[in-house]
């Protein structure tokens, strides 16, 4: 049972190595083993679902391609196929994780009622797709994410509301750094349970911490690249700009000398 689902978790990555979908596990576990630290039950809770959703995209995605059904790729195309009348496991992220944000967002201590509370919900869930869309190549969602969580941590605190943030901001830190390793050398990958959940977690921490201002550009920006990203190629952006290219193969293993990619650029690593 063990090697069965072992090797249900394997993937063929960009550069056509093997690579386990065991480290998105456990970074699951991780963030919501820390999330507990809050003290308030529904962080974990709603961290958990959002990761479980995106393990199950994760493990049955494969099977849909292996038994010849199309897959829907981009939110675009989860969309489109849920108004057909086909729920895909995209689609099931699409409406699952802003439910479990709005949820989580409602329990939140001192939450802002009304549209700020919509406001906070929507940040979450947006951060959680951006890393998510980031998770393409080796370290790549992890460089987003863990600078990020880093620099919540010195956002000033005080209030409880702000105290649960920087609890929520070190349990995407720790897992994360904890996977950059593993990431980098391509022994594993984040997938869209470990994605989903550190940029969850991120997104939470930052509805805590930030004022309403910068949650409110905050959301603009991730909605716009998410926008985007629907268009265009973040890898392509990456690799014809120098800066953001050396930054994202810092640390990487160099590419195989022969043979093409295996994946396209918007599947999975």
């Amino acid at each position: 049972m063990i090697r069965t689902l072992g090797a249900e978790l394997r993937r063929t990555n960009f550069s056509g190595r093997s690579v386990s979908l065991a480290e998105g596990a456990l970074v699951v576990a991780g963030v919501v083993a820390l999330s507990t630290r809050t003290g308030r039950g529904g962080d974990p809770l709603t961290l958990a679902g959002i990761g479980a959703l995106g393990l199950v995209d994760d493990l049955l995605e494969p099977r849909q391609r292996r038994a010849g059904r199309p897959v829907s790729k981009g939110l675009r195309g989860h969309l489109g196929a849920l108004r057909t009348g086909h729920l895909t496991t995209g689609a099931a992220k699409a409406l699952g994780i802003p439910l479990l944000s709005l949820a989580g967002a409602a329990a939140a201590p001192s939450p802002r009622g009304g549209a700020m509370a919509l406001v906070d919900a929507a940040l979450v869930a947006g951060c959680a797709n951006l890393a998510n869309l980031l998770d393409l190549r080796p370290g790549r969602a992890l460089k987003a994410v863990l600078p990020a969580a880093a620099l919540l941590m010195l956002a000033p605190a005080g209030t409880p509301r702000s105290e649960t943030g920087r609890h929520l901001a070190l349990a995407a830190l720790v897992p994360g750094a904890a996977a950059m390793p593993t990431d980098l050398r391509e022994h594993g990958m984040l997938g869209d349970s470990g994605a989903n959940v550190l940029g969850a977690a991120a997104g939470s921490a930052a509805t805590r911490l930030l004022p309403a201002p910068a949650r409110l550009s905050l959301l603009a920006g991730v909605v716009a690249l998410t926008l985007v990203s629907e268009k265009i190629s973040f890898s392509t952006v990456i690799d014809s700009t120098r800066t953001l290219r050396a930054l994202d193969r810092l640390g990487r293993r160099p590419a195989p000398p022969v043979g093409p990619s295996l994946e396209r650029d918007e599947d999975k690593r």
